[in-house]
Order: structure tokens, then sequence, then C-alpha cells
């Protein structure tokens, strides 16, 4: 057949028209001009980025009339058998079908002749890797110390399966993926070249399929020209290519980060019905979540993500209101799907399992709006004895000390006080509650014994630990406060320990019944409540001590 595919056609025929490579071809430019070439060069990189071509425009350099010279020709008669092939003097050899020993013995024995009429015989061994132990160990010794005339060219896609012993005696040059955009712009040249009319997102969808690889650019560009037949349209591009049109991925992807698991499930069916590969699909998710991902962390995304500038800001909307917690939270649970989807039999079941799953998973607050809440929290809330106390406790507080009481009453009816002493401790257990809830675990362990007119006595029963407590300098601070304000006058306490422990008095309430009401007075407390909205929880357990 005459016709010739692109990848052939447009196959670079100068240093200067290998794509996204500078960083080689200047070296060997370089090192021909100053005559300071290597005898055993190895180029190694990801397939179809013209590490076989580079290797043919530096045979041709190596051989041209005009050389050695880091601008050949093309035109004489060693360039231009070399660009067709059929050079006596340089041998494309494939590692893959040639590996043996006996065909390293044959290229042993025929390095000895000169060349036919050109300055070197060069030998271009492709995918080098794949030769044998024994081969390599018979290429050892001819390789270190070739004749003069003589220059290897090694191309693998796999260089760490070559023997270190290969490895030290070659100057290696590590080929990159080509970016994106050298991509494109080859594409665009070429569409422009062929007459092809084409938009500039299928452009750029057939330069990221080719996954840094221009032979598989051109291969899939050259499958659009034959389907297009001089324009080729965007759905025809999608057909091609298999993927999905981007609108459906930005609308499952919303479907996820809303928990709209209905919408998602009905898109994914539509997906499937329309012959889509799933497991493309979602690869396609993966990635587009990544994206979101670094777009939600901040400026600069554009060098991160290539997308077109459409979508980027499409992203930008996508993402509001929404925490990147959530973000990567859909993006790991994707990510970390992706094996088992592939090798499913049943990849649409698995995936829509997926989707339940990450429906089912509650919206994450961002660490920065966890600590803004704490900070609206801290600020509502005073710190008093370890602890925090609301202005409506305090509030509360003023309410019970304002109103007349028993309690507040002259001295002349404390008798009236000591014969009722459960009582008045019960209150005063209720304004402790209310005010420093802290202590009402030590202060729980302990009953009031006497009252005088400016004093009064509490006794602890249990360990000293509770005694200690109660005696340490905030506790007392709370505790001569409190009794302060709710006897209306200066009092000096006094704080007993029980070894044996004391009774409980008589009309006390049952235990069960206070411990009822203590758990209701904790669930109650507004630093619970707070501390339940801002992290969205839920209570367990309420333990008495």
């Amino acid at each position: 057949m005459s016709y010739l595919v692109l990848a052939r056609k447009y196959r670079p025929q100068t240093f200067e028209q290998v794509v996204g490579q500078a960083h080689i071809t200047q070296t060997l430019q370089n090192a021909i001009q100053a005559d300071r070439v290597a005898h055993a060069l190895l180029f190694a990189g990801p397939r179809g980025i013209g590490k076989t071509s580079v290797a043919r425009i530096f045979a041709k350099a190596m051989s041209c009339k005009e050389g050695p010279t880091p601008t050949p020709c093309n035109a004489c008669t060693s360039c231009r058998e070399i660009t067709d092939g059929i050079a006596v003097d340089v041998f494309e050899i494939d590692g893959a079908s040639n590996r043996g020993i006996d065909e390293v013995r044959e290229i042993r024995e025929n390095v000895k002749y000169m060349p036919g009429y050109s300055r070197y015989k060069i030998y271009i061994i492709d995918e080098v890797h794949m030769l044998t132990k024994e081969a390599f160990n018979a290429l050892l010794k001819t390789l270190e110390e070739p004749p003069a005339h003589v220059l290897f060219v090694f191309a693998t896609t796999e260089a760490h399966k070559i023997p270190v012993t290969i490895l030290s005696r070659c100057q290696r040059h590590d080929f990159r993926r080509i970016g994106l955009e050298d991509i494109l712009e080859h594409l665009r040249s070429i569409c422009q070249d062929t007459s092809l009319e084409i938009s500039e997102d299928s452009l750029r969808l057939l330069a990221k399929e080719a996954d840094g690889s221009m032979r598989d650019a051109l291969s899939l560009l050259d499958q659009v020209m034959a389907y297009s037949e001089g324009v080729a349209t965007d759905d025809q591009v999608l057909d091609i290519l298999g993927a999905l049109n981007r609108n459906m991925i930005f609308d499952l992807s919303s479907a996820l980060l809303t928990h709209d698991l209905v919408k998602a499930l009905n898109l994914l069916d539509e997906v499937y019905k329309r012959g889509h590969d799933l497991k493309r699909l979602l690869i396609q998710l993966v990635e587009h979540f990544r994206h979101l991902l670094i777009v939600k962390m901040g400026h600069g995304a554009s060098t991160l993500v290539d997308v077109p500038a459409h979508e980027l800001t499409s992203m930008q909307k996508q993402v509001e209101g929404i925490s990147s917690e959530s973000i990567n939270q859909v993006f790991t649970t994707l990510f970390q799907a992706e094996p088992g989807i592939r090798f499913s039999p049943q990849p649409k079941l698995s995936l829509e399992m997926h989707f339940i799953k990450l429906a089912q998973l509650k919206p994450v607050a961002s660490f920065d709006e966890i600590i803004k809440k704490l900070d609206h929290l801290a600020k509502k809330i005073e710190p008093d004895y370890g602890i925090t106390q609301t202005k409506e406790v305090r509030q509360e507080m003023q309410a019970i000390t304002a109103q007349p009481t028993e309690h507040t009453t002259e001295p002349e009816q404390e008798p009236a006080l000591s014969e009722n002493l459960a009582q008045t401790w019960q209150q005063l257990l209720d304004v402790f509650s209310k005010r420093y809830p802290a202590l009402i675990p030590n202060l729980e362990k302990a009953t009031l014994t006497k009252i005088g007119k400016d004093f009064f006595e509490i006794t602890v029963t249990g360990n000293s630990f509770y005694t200690a407590r109660l005696r340490d300098k905030k506790s007392m601070v709370a505790l001569q406060e409190v009794c302060d304000q709710f006897f209306g006058r200066k009092m000096k306490i006094k704080i007993v320990e029980s070894g044996k422990g004391v009774s409980r008095k008589k009309g006390k309430p049952k235990e069960s019944d206070k411990a009822k009401r203590l758990k209701k007075e904790a669930l109650s407390h507004p630093l619970v409540t707070d501390a339940l909205d801002v992290f969205n929880g839920k209570v367990v357990d309420v333990k008495i001590l």
C-alpha cells in the first residue's frame, strides 16, 4: 500500500523536529559538534516518545556526507538510505526476536569488518531488555571496547531489566513523556497541513488520551481522519475514543458530591445503556475528582490540571461550598474501588455499590470550619475552674440567689437551717450544678453536717481523693463564692473527712432519682449541646461518678 500513517509520514528527520526531548537532542548535538560521542548510547523511556527516531537521526548525523554534523542534510545517499531503512552500514535489530546468544555472536563477528562506504557501522537494538542473560554477557567485551568504526545505540522501555554490567558501559539518556501542550501543538500543525477541521477541545482530548506518547496521538488522529472525511465533530471523536461527554462527568460528580443517589444511579444506567466501558468511566471520574481537589486547594491549579479554561472555571464553581475533605473522601473511595471494579465480572453492580456507599457518607466539615466554630464557642463560654460557664447559667444563678428564700435569713433563723441540713445541702448542690458542675462528683461524696452563724461544716465520705479535690485552691474559691451568696453573709468553710463514711440523711433523694436528674442536666448543658452541634455527634452514654 502507498498510504503512510501519520506516525511514519511525520516522523522527525532532524534533531530540531523532535518534540519534547530538547534535553537529549541538545546533548547529542553538542557531543557531535565537540567530537565527544560515546561508543554506546542507551535511550530509555516510555513508548512512542521518539527513542528510535532519535537513534536514526543520530545515525544520519554520524554518517552524513557533510558530517559528522548535528544537522544532517537528508539529501546525501547515506541520509536517504537511513531514512528509507535500507542503509547497509546501519543495522536496526529487534531485541525481542533476536534475543539469543547466537545472534549476539553474529554481531561480534560482523563488527570486525569495516563499514561499506559510511564512516561507522551503527547497531540500533530496539527493546534491548529482551535479550537473554547469556546474550548480554556475550556482548560485554565487545560493548566495552568496540572497534573505532562501530557505534551502539540501545533503546528500551524497561531499563531496569538491563544488567548493571551493560548499563555501566553505556551513556544513558532518559526520554520524558511529551507534554500535553507539545502534543496539542504538533497535532494542530498536522491538521492544518492536512486540512482537517476539528475543534480545539477534540484535539485536546486526543492529546490527553495519548498519555504522553506522540505515536499514540498520531494514531488516534489518523483514525479520526479516516472516520470523519475532512470534518471531525466532537461527537465523532468521542465515539472513536469511547470516551464520555464532559458534561456527563460533571453531572455525575455533582450528584456524588451532593449525595443525590437516585440521580447518580440514573446517570450510571444511561452510560451503561450507551455501551460505554464502565471501567473507563471510573478512571475518568477519579481523574475528575483529582482535578477538583487540586482546584479546591487554591490558586495555581491551572499548571497541575490539564483542562481547557472553561472547564477550569466550571470546576471552580462546582467546588464552591464543598470542603476539600468531602472531595477527598469521594476521590479516595473511588480510587480504592478501581482494582475491584477492573476485575469484577459485574462492574456495573460493583460501581453502584460504591455509589451507594458514597451517598451514605456524611459530609465532612473542614478543619477551618471546625476551628471557626470552636473559636465562636470559646467566645460564648468563659473559662472558669478548668471548665466553662455560659452567660445563661450565670443569669439563672443570679435569679436563684436573688429570690428571697429561707436560706437568706438572718442569723437568728439558723436553727431552722440546722434542723433541715439535708434539704439545705440539696439546694446548694442545685446551685453548684449550674455554676460549677465539675465540683458535683466531689460534692456528692459529702454531706452538710453543721451550720453556725458564720461557718458551716462539710463531711466527706470515701477515700481522701475527694477531700483533696475540695480543699484545693480553685475549689475553695468556688465554694466560698457560692456559699457567701447563698447564705447572704461571709461564711467560713470547714471540710472534714470521715474514714468510715457518713450515712446520708433521711429525706435525701434516692440515688436512682439523682442519677436521672444529673444525666438530664448534663445532656441539657449548653457546652454539651454546642459541642454536639460543632462535631455533628451524639451522646452514647453518661457516667455518674
